[in-house]
């Protein structure tokens, strides 16, 4: 008789993984085999704090019933048809959608990166065809220290080297201003600018919040100087930062909304370009396009997520426990951390380099039973799921403090 194959380790795992996956990550060295609610579980069995969400793709945290549920119930029904042909979810989807966001028209597309790059095209043929650019000159302008995806195009604009280096040529038509920074925004808007793209928040930079008055600001300038304002809320959108939008902490509406992750429930992959209707209308058949985009699996998954945000629960949450996370964070500055930055359930935590990077904290943290993630040099990423406790998130606090002494 055969012997039962062994099952194969974590450490198993992270070896089989070597040869035969591209090494464009470096994860931390954990296994995750189950998931629910706050909490996974790797090969093992062995137990674990989600505060990253997958970069907020895990809003609702990990197989939230009422998501599993819709996604359940439309396996049985119908997965894909393409835009070839209509489907009976995306009509809804949109509506809600639109409602939600104060904006008009949806074009739904799958990845943040497919909804960064349709904003761009969509931005550049509005200069062309209602704002009068002549062919081929229209620029958008963007902050420095963005991340807003790993394209071709969207890495031409990033001011990270390590994203950029070894992919050129690169695309033109960008112009870097820094982040924060009304007058330089000023100085770089001229009569050829289709629009200017930030981040409400910059996720990537270690949760950087602008001054207060900064997205007004922006809003003031693209409605005067004629041009579009996008918004990017892949990572700040739909609940994260104690509202719906992190733009809401200032009443301010984006000609373009982009949003992505938490959008799909952390089950499948959805994104939207949502827009005014004289923006997305300059779109015509055959001149963009995605296969899966709007398919009847992710309207689905995304009515349920817009049916979770209708209501308010998670918007409240996220700020109420916000008011955790910050105190107990001002309680850990000068106990390892030098600052930090916080807005709802976001945070960027600055750890004193003489105690660890940003990696070394995360696995210290890891070992703990704490999962997080580092960012540039020694600052972690804190974003849990809408869901945690505030026992929970009170604990996590606690182990950090714990591996900073």
């Amino acid at each position: 008789m055969t012997a039962p194959a062994r099952a194969r380790t974590s450490d198993d795992l992270i070896r089989a993984e070597e040869p035969v996956l591209a090494h464009n990550y470096h994860p931390l060295p954990v296994v995750v085999a189950r998931a629910e609610g706050t909490w996974v579980e790797d090969v093992e069995g062995r137990r674990y704090l989600d505060m990253l969400s997958g970069y907020s793709a895990l809003n609702f945290g990990h197989r939230h019933p009422a998501l599993i549920e819709a996604a359940h119930r439309q396996l049985d029904q119908l997965t894909l048809t393409s835009r070839a042909f209509h489907n009976d979810r995306l009509a809804e989807f949109a509506e809600r959608l639109a409602a939600l966001t104060g904006l008009d028209m949806v074009l739904p597309m799958n990845t943040g990166a497919e909804a960064v790059e349709s904003g761009i095209k969509v931005a550049r043929k509005w200069a062309y065809d209602v704002k009068g650019v002549p062919a081929d000159q229209a620029t958008i302008v963007v902050a420095a220290d963005n991340f807003h995806g790993r394209t071709t195009t969207i890495v031409s604009f990033s001011t990270d080297e390590t994203a950029r280096a070894g992919f050129g040529p690169f695309t033109p038509g960008f112009t870097i201003v820094p982040y924060n920074d009304l007058a330089a925004l000023e100085e770089a808007v001229d009569e050829n600018t289709a629009a200017v793209l930030i981040e409400p928040i910059q996720g990537e930079a270690g949760v950087v919040i602008p001054d207060e008055g900064y997205l007004t600001g922006v809003r003031e300038l693209t409605r005067r100087k004629g041009c579009l304002f996008i918004a990017d809320e892949i990572q700040s959108g739909l609940g994260r930062t104690g509202r719906t939008l992190a733009v809401d902490h200032e009443d301010v509406v984006p000609d373009v909304l982009l949003l992505g992750k938490a959008l799909g429930g952390g089950i499948v992959p959805v994104s939207a370009v949502v827009a005014r209707r004289e923006v997305l209308g300059v779109l015509h058949p055959g001149e963009h396009g995605s296969t899966f985009g709007g398919n009847p699996l992710a309207a689905a998954v995304g009515i349920a997520v817009l049916e979770l945000l209708e209501t308010g629960e998670f918007q409240q949450r996220a700020a109420e426990l916000g008011v955790i996370l910050r105190d107990g964070l001002t309680e850990l500055v000068g106990k390892g951390v030098l600052g930090f930055r916080a807005r709802g359930l976001w945070a960027g935590v600055d750890i004193d380099p003489a105690i660890g990077t940003g990696r070394e904290i995360s696995e210290r943290l890891m070992r703990e039973g704490i999962l997080a993630k580092d960012t540039h040099g020694s600052t972690i990423r804190l974003a849990p799921p809408l869901t945690i406790t505030p026992e929970e998130l009170r604990s996590a606090l606690g182990t950090l403090e714990r591996v900073l002494s």
